[in-house]
């Protein structure tokens, strides 16, 4: 048989999925692929139900029904403040996995550098070997995950032609400063380099820190990709729905990469997420006074371990530090945490790019009664 391709030669089965796969084998609290488990408004169900009773069941126009990107344009421009055309700057996909496939595509050749800061998501080095590009890492430092102007400006310089940014972070729960991200606003500027970034949890933010929109800071907004979806604001991870927002020159292009990957995203759920889109200003607030209720469950138990963890800024998850455990592989920690303490995490080193041992990645996504359940059950990590 001929060989499988090169580009694909490295990749391994996502952990973070492995891990979901071996919480269920052991009947464990699943704390590490990143969903909750409660269902979206109930008004948003409706509208779900409601769509499959309207002529909505082929496809919609490639790139997101009219309804759909008008509502988008509107919520986006409710929360940049700035103007958003929803023919000339949005394009529907199918989550924000694919929004980032299409944005790195539509900007990348192969050959070209991307740099992004480590820790990471998962899929954003498979992304750029997928492009055929070479990413480019930048570190984090722990524990607060700070970066090193510095370390940034010798990336930048060294011909980067996009530079990936999550913020809120997944998986650090950094939300990066104005001052930060004005300061990888100037070196995007002065090397001519393209920003894509993720912005999925745009609205899971705790006080003090406030999420400042990449394409909002001066002269970003010609050179940069938003990549976001629905799924995390509104409790869809299952329905798919994505978007990348950005100049129409760019947007043109991302069209007809969106297109050629997957055509487009669900007709009918486009048309019910419209509902989603119109909630008031109050859901947003409600969901983020609950997000930090959840991560003040789970760090209160994570307290009385005695563990070292970074407090999360923004996002759902938080980094828990267990080099005290001794061991070698935080692979094998994860499986028997999962298999022994019935609580499963990911293992951290699914989102460095060198060898890295020290850490564990939990998500707080989970009703206050998981989270008390699986505080108790943490609780047997106490040092």
């Amino acid at each position: 048989m001929p060989r499988t391709s090169l580009r694909t030669a490295g990749f391994t089965e996502s952990l973070i999925r492995e891990m979901s796969r071996v919480a269920a084998r052991h009947n464990a609290i699943n704390l590490a692929q990143g969903f909750p488990d409660w269902d979206p408004p109930p008004a948003l169900v409706a509208a779900a139900k409601a769509a499959l009773d309207t002529p909505r069941h082929q496809y919609a126009v490639t790139w997101g029904s009219p309804e759909l990107r008008g509502a988008l344009a509107a919520k986006l421009r409710r929360f940049m403040g700035v103007p958003v055309d929803p023919d000339g700057e949005i394009v529907v996909t199918c989550g924000a996995t694919e929004a980032m496939m299409v944005a790195m595509m539509s900007v990348c050749d192969p050959g070209d550098k991307v740099g992004l800061f480590s820790p990471f998501y998962e899929n954003y080095s498979a992304d750029a070997i997928l492009t055929g590009a070479i990413p480019v890492h930048i570190p984090l430092h722990p524990p607060h995950y700070r970066f090193d102007p510095d370390e940034l400006r010798r990336v930048f310089a060294g011909g980067l032609k996009a530079f990936i940014l999550c913020n809120p972070s997944n998986p650090c729960g950094r939300v990066f400063t104005r001052e930060e991200l004005l300061q990888i606003a100037a070196l995007a500027e002065e090397f001519d380099v393209w920003v894509i970034t993720d912005e999925v949890y745009e609205h899971i933010v705790y006080a003090p820190h406030r999420h400042t929109y990449f394409a909002t800071l001066p002269g970003m907004a010609a050179r940069t990709l938003m990549c976001s979806s629905l799924s995390k604001t509104f409790s869809i991870t299952g329905w798919r729905i994505g978007y990348v927002h950005a100049a129409p020159e760019v947007i043109a292009r991302a069209r007809k990469v969106h297109d050629f990957l997957t055509i487009g995203a669900a007709a009918p759920l486009q048309h019910a997420v419209v509902t989603a889109l119109n909630f008031p200003a109050s859901y947003y607030d409600q969901l983020a006074a609950e997000y930090a209720a959840s991560r003040d469950v789970l760090l209160h138990y994570l307290d009385q371990t005695g563990l070292d963890y970074s407090k999360p800024e923004g996002a759902y998850f938080v980094m828990l530090d267990i080099s005290g455990f001794g061991y070698a592989s935080d692979v094998e920690f994860a499986h028997w945490m999962t298999r022994e303490i019935g609580v499963a995490p990911v293992p951290g080193s699914s989102f460095f790019p060198q060898p890295e041992n020290r850490y564990v990645r939990l998500h707080f996504a989970k009703r206050p009664e998981t989270l008390h359940a699986a505080g108790e059950r943490l609780l047997k990590l106490k040092r």
